[in-house]
């Protein structure tokens, strides 16, 4: 992805969060090590967006699930792929309550025997666990006990690090002060300019909220 065009995916992806995932989103899933964990993104979008054609179409969509589905990720041989995608199939419902079922469908999405490998991600990917410290009923914004943040390089595992919810936000001060350090950050801030009424100190606490959301890899120890 272009540098010049970061600032503007960010705000993006913030109106998206505000606007349209104004309640708060089923997440997709991703198995780190053997574990399931939520995964506060969803890669699968930037794929559907390019090839639009192999997006699930046929399952429920809900104020809690925009996207019409749930995809499944696991690192595997130091590399992220697709494990399975699932859809409430309104078709298939349970006997006792009634509800829809959800159903793989995977085969829609990938149409020959091979994983798909996501390499078309390079960025740092979030992955909450535990209990939740602050609920907020929008997007992805609640605060839970602790974090675990990958870096992927077109599809591939780089490293990794482990936070409590205060180390989390510790490291993201840390991050942004990286980040401004450099010369993405500068033309990021020159982009911000032309869209007029710059602030500084808004344009500063808005872009350290969201620093993993458009820094690609971990800039601290």
């Amino acid at each position: 992805m272009k540098v010049f065009k970061l600032f503007f995916v960010t705000l993006i992806l913030i109106i998206s969060a505000i606007n349209i995932f104004a309640t708060a989103q089923a997440p997709d899933k991703i198995f780190y090590n053997g574990k399931e964990y939520k995964l506060h993104s969803n890669p699968m979008e930037e794929y559907f967006k390019k090839f639009p054609e192999k997006k699930p179409k046929s399952g429920v969509i809900s104020s809690a699930l925009w996207r019409g589905y749930i995809a499944t990720f696991e690192i595997t041989e130091n590399n992220l792929f697709l494990k399975d995608i699932e859809i409430m199939d309104l078709s298939k419902t349970d006997r006792k309550s009634s509800q829809a079922l959800w159903t793989s469908v995977l085969s829609q999405v990938v149409t020959d025997d091979k994983k798909l490998k996501i390499d078309w991600l390079t960025g740092l990917l979030v992955l909450p666990h535990g209990e939740i410290v602050n609920y907020v009923h929008m997007g992805y914004g609640s605060t839970y006990e602790n974090y675990i943040l990958l870096e992927i390089d077109k599809g591939e595992f780089k490293r990794a690090k482990e936070f409590d919810y205060k180390e989390y936000e510790k490291f993201k001060d840390k991050q942004f002060e990286a980040f401004k350090k450099t010369d993405e950050y500068n033309k990021m801030r020159e982009e911000a300019k032309k869209e007029g009424d710059f602030d500084q100190k808004f344009f500063d606490n808005f872009m350290r909220s969201y620093v993993t959301n458009y820094t690609t890899k971990i800039l601290v120890e």
